[in-house]
């Protein structure tokens, strides 16, 4: 028990000691110079000044570019309020823009193949996110963090013989 007495206040003379012994180390140490906090990542823009990224969704491909503009957003050729006449589908498109607070500085051209209007609309926000990034990559941890960098792999489920549907069985008759 007294051994356990003695080490306890050999411990307690030591940390009295400690803070004296910290300064004079920390004194005699070099300071590194703080280095401003610099992207993770590179910024990645062609020699048009366009950053280009790929969005999926479903059945869908979306190729995307962004550039510096006033907002528009060119979808296949056509307007976004042409092709995407629901404005649901045009709230989904603009999401990134609105976590980024980049509303109507970037102009935005997509083609998109595949899917129907829904899994295009996911693919373009996708690329709009993806191109985002590598444009401004301060804006990845915005981004990422409301979930759009992440491609959503739900598809609709494969038929399987002997049934109707992907789970769905045939009526039973009785008779």
């Amino acid at each position: 028990m007294s051994d356990n007495r003695q080490s306890l206040s050999d411990l307690a003379s030591l940390t009295a000691n400690a803070p004296a012994a910290a300064e004079t180390v920390a004194a005699d140490a070099p300071i590194a110079p703080v280095q401003p906090s610099a992207p993770l990542r590179a910024q990645e823009i062609d020699s048009l000044g366009r950053a280009y990224a790929t969005g999926r969704r479903k059945d869908a491909v979306a190729r995307v570019w962004v550039k510096p503009g006033t907002g528009k957003i060119t979808v296949n050729g056509r307007d976004q309020e042409i092709y995407f006449a629901r404005p649901t589908l045009r709230l989904v498109i603009n999401q990134p823009f609105g976590v980024t607070e980049r509303e109507g500085q970037y102009d935005v051209i997509a083609t998109v193949k595949g899917g129907g209007l829904s899994g295009q609309a996911g693919a373009v926000k996708h690329g709009i996110a993806q191109a985002l990034a590598k444009y401004e990559p301060a804006l990845r941890s915005a981004v990422k963090a409301e979930g759009f960098l992440t491609r959503d792999s739900r598809a609709v489920e494969r038929k399987k013989y002997g049934k109707a549907k992907a789970r769905r069985s045939f009526q039973f008759s009785k008779r």
